[in-house]
């Protein structure tokens, strides 16, 4: 198998070098990820200048591509740039949960919808922040559980959550708002933004939100298309 690696966090993440040797278990590794952190850039890339690319050691012994852009040009970078093709592309382990509707502000599924889109498998993974070092031990269940359930038969992308000590698994659907924002101003004209969790799921005991909340690893299936099929179907012929 030959995997690709990112991480919107950056290279370096401190946990990406975990999940590059998990990886390595697995079959042959590319790392490509961005120089600097790219969260909430989804698939954005850059059509409008030169992107600096340079291999660099994570790790004893590990090397990856430092891209300075977004996740889904390192995904292009590792396909096109290095004229590769990959079996499976992993984008994470995020520290922090990629829950709701917050999916489609994501650096890290936005990796996994643009390896979709040149037909290769993705799995996002993302974990609480406070404990996403962690999760790279909980590598071997989440790859047995995709195995024993062919899951890749089903569905070509999947995004995953990973609370601390998870109780077992769940396969979920999107759930609602996870964050709530707000333009905070700093000085004269300037401002940030700044989030907190005020969640947002209701009750539905398969939402994300609610899966991880309740202590499972939540396992979702996503689709890379924007068209409303049901509409589509109904619109069609009138």
């Amino acid at each position: 198998m030959k995997i690709l690696i990112t991480n919107d966090d950056g290279i370096r993440s401190p946990v990406l070098p975990l999940l590059a040797k998990w990886a390595q278990g697995l079959g042959e590794v590319t790392i490509a990820a961005p120089k600097v952190e790219q969260s909430g850039k989804s698939q954005a890339l850059n059509f409008t200048s030169e992107i600096e690319i340079t291999k660099v050691e994570i790790a004893e012994g590990i090397f990856g591509y430092a891209v300075d852009s977004t996740p889904a040009d390192c995904v292009r970078f590792g396909t096109h740039g290095l004229k590769q093709s990959y079996d499976l592309i992993i984008s994470g382990i995020n520290r922090g949960y990629n829950l709701g509707d917050d999916i489609v502000y994501s650096g890290t599924c936005g990796a996994i919808f643009e390896g979709a889109r040149l037909g290769i498998n993705g799995l996002a993974l993302s974990a609480d922040p406070e404990h996403f070092m962690e999760t790279p031990a909980f590598l071997d269940e989440v790859w047995e559980y995709f195995r024993k359930r062919d899951l890749y038969a089903y569905n070509p992308i999947y995004n995953v959550n990973i609370p601390p000590s998870p109780s077992g698994y769940r396969i979920t659907k999107q759930g609602g708002m996870f964050y709530c924002d707000d333009f905070i101003p700093t000085s004269g004209n300037m401002y940030i933004q700044s989030g907190d969790i005020c969640v947002d799921s209701g009750d539905d005991p398969a939402s994300d939100i609610n899966t991880v909340r309740d202590g499972f690893v939540s396992v979702t299936p996503l689709i890379a298309t924007r068209t409303d099929m049901s509409a589509f179907e109904k619109l069609r012929n009138v």
